[in-house]
């Protein structure tokens, strides 16, 4: 009896020990990714921030006439998504910055918001990239010809803008696996179980 007191006596601090370890790691484990997505929120805002006033201020008049980025709506859409971006980007990083336990409301909103505002920055960058495109080669089916050779700095810093918002996207598309990681690991690995015949798949949170 002597014995077997003692080694529950000695085991009991060392399972104590164990557990407080282990809810270290944890612990830090969830403060590193924290601070990684805190980061990559707030590239975004820098990077949204440049794409939006380079297009704002690109505009340039010559012999040919005038020409400026309110012209051209997906222009106007870029600098319109962008700003939306970078406001969401700012406010979406100080509210991961938040020190607080992850809860399923929380991950699910963040979850669909960046699901949202990547698709709402690449649709701009894809529109955008084809008035590009067309500005630098013209058209031939439809007698377009290209209006680079005329308006050379105002295509070269549309070309820039969007280019700057390709990578603020590629910074949506990491934060995107983020939110879906914590959004998926607070539910449990899918449990089969025959119903009918047929072999079902079920998901615990």
């Amino acid at each position: 009896m002597g014995d077997k007191s003692s080694v529950a006596a000695f085991s009991s601090p060392m399972e104590t020990g164990s557990r407080e370890n282990r809810n270290e790691d944890e612990n830090g484990k969830m403060s590193s990714m924290r601070n990684a997505e805190t980061v990559f929120r707030l590239m975004p805002v820098a990077l949204s921030l440049v794409a939006l006033v380079v297009m704002f201020k690109n505009s340039q008049s010559n012999d040919f006439g005038s020409i400026s980025y309110s012209d051209l709506g997906a222009f106007r859409y870029l600098v319109h998504a962008n700003g939306i971006c970078a406001g969401y980007s700012l406010l979406s990083a100080i509210y991961a910055a938040l020190s607080r336990p992850s809860a399923l409301p929380r991950a699910w909103t963040l979850f669909i918001l960046d699901q949202v505002l990547t698709y709402v920055i690449l649709a701009a960058g894809a529109a955008s990239a084809e008035v590009v495109y067309l500005a630098y080669k013209g058209d031939v089916a439809v007698t377009w010809s290209d209006a680079c050779s005329s308006f050379g700095g105002f295509c070269h810093k549309a070309t820039v803008s969007v280019a700057i918002t390709f990578v603020s996207m590629i910074c949506y598309g990491l934060l995107s696996l983020i939110s879906s990681y914590r959004l998926f690991s607070n539910y449990d690995a899918p449990i089969g179980y025959v119903h009918k015949g047929i072999e079902v798949a079920v998901f615990q949170a």
